[in-house]
């Protein structure tokens, strides 16, 4: 039991402790810093000098880990692959940004593109390759499974792509993404190991993989996971979500980031329909609670509480 379990979060969680040290220098002489907006929130000025795309500590972490246990474990392959191929556009959006000096990264198109074709592929290999129904479980139905018929492929892309979005916008202050998402990696590890699903050593290795890095991207961060990091994450959360039929769930568990996305939405309709009136003092969500007076800690440790709850009450459905 505990070697699929205990063993791949001490693996991770030791690689992301190894990596730091190394790649964080190397990130900083890369000058893979982070740009602060300077009309945003204005204590986050002092970030500018930090360096970000510190989500290829994540990363590697998980895949290292990972092939320790891919050959008893086939049905994380799937899920690896929605994480790193999320990773490897956050990479090229962050190289682009960073490296290249290219301020917008990768082109909203661009990205939309490379998001809906890994999709594809994901949708594709669950599909024929794993045979895995696309079938909901519907929380607190006591087992139901929901059959939505031939929508539940659209459902599937817009599923992924807005939990990978979302991550993307939640990762906005220090250790905020981590923070959420370690806990949602949690509650999927546990449904995970009572459904015993087999998919247990890539959850187990993110929770690894997050606990690590949350050294050193906590408050001051010295590091941040960039959009390499936060994509990869919300592809593994959508991943792992429709390999235990469980997309439902992330509506529960990953509900700061819907109200991320969800508050970047209003506002930008908001804005465009009232010619330029705010909904929120600043979008995403986060950010309206710091101009509100919170500390990015107290926002951060909200957040966590929150999702924290919902992962007990999302517990209580399965």
């Amino acid at each position: 039991m505990s070697s699929h379990i205990v063993v791949p979060v001490l693996i991770s969680f030791a690689v992301s402790l190894v990596l730091g040290p190394v790649v964080i220098p190397f990130l900083r002489k890369l000058k893979m810093k982070q740009t602060e907006r300077t009309d945003g929130v204005q204590s986050h000025l002092k970030k500018a000098g930090t360096p970000t795309m510190g989500g290829i500590i994540i990363l590697a972490s998980i895949v290292v880990t990972s092939l320790f246990y891919v050959k008893d474990y086939p049905k994380i392959i799937p899920v690896l692959f929605l994480t790193v191929a999320f990773g490897l556009i956050g990479f090229l959006d962050d190289y682009l940004k960073v490296v290249l000096k290219r301020s917008d990264g990768l082109f909203p198109m661009q990205k939309m593109a490379l998001q809906i074709v890994v999709t594809a592929i994901f949708a594709f290999y669950i599909v024929k390759v794993a045979e895995i129904p696309l079938t909901m479980l519907v929380p607190f139905s006591g087992g139901y499974r929901w059959d939505i018929g031939w929508l539940a492929v659209p459902v599937l892309f817009v599923a992924v792509i807005g939990t990978v979005n979302g991550t993307n916008f939640t990762d906005g202050l220090d250790g905020l993404a981590s923070s959420v998402t370690v806990l949602v990696a949690t509650f999927f590890t546990v449904v995970a190991i009572g459904t015993r699903s087999g998919i247990e050593p890539i959850t187990c290795a993110v929770v690894g993989a997050l606990l690590g890095f949350l050294l050193f991207n906590v408050y001051p961060a010295s590091v941040f996971m960039g959009d390499t990091g936060s994509l990869a994450l919300g592809g593994f959360v959508a991943g792992t979500a429709y390999m235990m039929q469980m997309p439902l769930f992330i509506i529960i568990v990953g509900f700061i980031y819907l109200a991320e996305v969800a508050s970047v939405i209003l506002q930008v309709t908001y804005f465009k329909k009232t010619g330029g009136k705010r909904l929120f003092k600043m979008a995403p969500i986060h950010h309206h609670f710091e101009l509100c007076g919170w500390s990015e800690t107290r926002v951060v440790a909200v957040f966590s509480v929150i999702t924290a709850l919902l992962c007990l009450i999302a517990l209580m459905g399965v």
